[in-house]
Parts: C-alpha cells; structure tokens; sequence
C-alpha cells in the first residue's frame, strides 16, 4: 500500500474515533443512568424480598403461638388480632375455619365471611363453600347442600371432583343408590382425579352394594430405544 493510501487510513481512522468520542459525550450519560437504575432497581428487588419474607415470617410465628394456648376461645381470639392482609388473610381465614369440633359455630361464621368477601379469589370462596357443606353436615337441608355444590361441580371450576363426590353422597342419603353408584363410577374413570378420591368412591360403591370398575391406565411415554432420533449408528 503506498504512503498516501495509509495517511488516508489514518485520518479516516483518527476521525471515526474523534466522532465516537463526541457520540460518548452526548449520549454516555445515558448507559450510567441505565447502570445507576438497574443496580437501585436490584437493591429494591432485594429488599422488598427481604421484607416479605421477613412478614412471611412473623406471620407464621403468630400463628404458631396463637395454636400453642390453651382452650379454643383464645386460640381463636389470637388468630383474630393477628396483622394480615392479601393471601394471609384468606389463609388466616381457613385456619380458622379449620377446627368445627371446638366451636363449629364460629368454624360456619369464618366460612359465612369468607363466602361473602367479594375481594376474596374465586378458589378460595369455591373452597370456603364447599368447606361449609362439610362441616354443616346434616344440620344444613340437602337442598340447600346441593344448591351450594351444583356450581362448584362445574368443569373448570378448582374443586369440581370434590363437589361431585359430595353430591353423589347427597344422592346416598336420599335414598338413590344407583345414581349415586353412576355418579361415583364416573368419577373413578375420569382423568385427573386423585387417587384417594377414587378409593373413597370405590369403597363407597361397595358399600351400597355395586362393583366398582378399575380406573383408566394412565398413558406412558413411548420408550426412549422406541424414538427415531435421526441419526445413525
């Protein structure tokens, strides 16, 4: 390459970093703002996690000493002095309903508020109801049992096996052995459904007098050796 061919590469070059240079004092400040948020914004990250979990636990510390009293009434007078809010409360909420032998009444009037909360997650009212039910028992008319089960067996809706179970149940008391016998065979053959569901219904069959059915074999995968991968030995 001759002398004039190379002092033009390095004015060339000698220009492109003097017009990077001017680029950086106009715009570099742009990549330290971006450095400057990223680490603020990971120190924030940081410590809202360090909060919750901190929350998370003193929550559960509470809870513990309030189950460490003695009798029910102060058990349930220290679960409802304890700070909660968002998915502590709806727990809280349960964990209160959740002992209908030492007081049931107070057990159906933690379920009564949590049914009517309407800031509450449709799963946890869907649960609350059909917690109601269960501890209800015979004190509640069974039409007013199916009333409440009848949505929550809908398909898609979270508890939708365990509401029909109890609907077949209420089939049980009625009288209506074979519906009852159909509707619990159902359930023993439909994909998804626990396993303890399905003993519990198979026994109940059983009991009034049927033959339950095996349950569906779950699908397996097709053996590895089975699979074409592409390639040759």
């Amino acid at each position: 390459m001759s002398n004039p061919d190379s002092f033009i590469d390095e004015v060339s070059e000698e220009l492109r970093r003097d017009r990077l240079f001017r680029v950086f004092r106009k715009y570099g400040w742009i990549g330290v703002v971006l450095i400057i948020g990223i680490v603020v914004g990971t120190g924030v990250v940081q410590w809202r996690n360090a909060q919750a979990e901190a929350r998370a636990e003193a929550f559960g510390d509470a809870v513990l000493e309030a189950y460490d009293l003695g009798n029910a009434a102060d058990r349930r007078a220290a679960l409802a002095a304890i700070s909660a809010d968002g998915d502590q409360a709806h727990l809280l909420a349960l964990i209160e309903a959740a002992d209908p032998a030492e007081d049931k009444a107070a057990t159906l009037a933690a379920l009564d508020r949590m049914i009517s909360d309407a800031s509450l997650a449709p799963a946890y009212r869907d649960l609350a109801v059909l917690r109601r039910v269960l501890v209800a028992g015979g004190d509640m008319p069974v039409a007013e049992r199916r009333a409440s089960l009848e949505p929550l067996a809908e398909p898609l809706r979270p508890y939708s096996a365990l509401a029909r179970e109890q609907l077949a149940y209420l089939m049980v008391e009625e009288g209506k052995a074979p519906e009852a016998i159909a509707a619990l065979q159902a359930l023993i053959q439909e994909q998804g459904v626990s396993r303890a569901l399905q003993s519990r219904a198979a026994q109940m069959i059983t009991v009034l007098g049927g033959t339950p059915e095996a349950p569906p074999v779950a699908e397996t995968a097709t053996p590895t050796a089975e699979i074409d991968d592409g390639f040759e030995d």
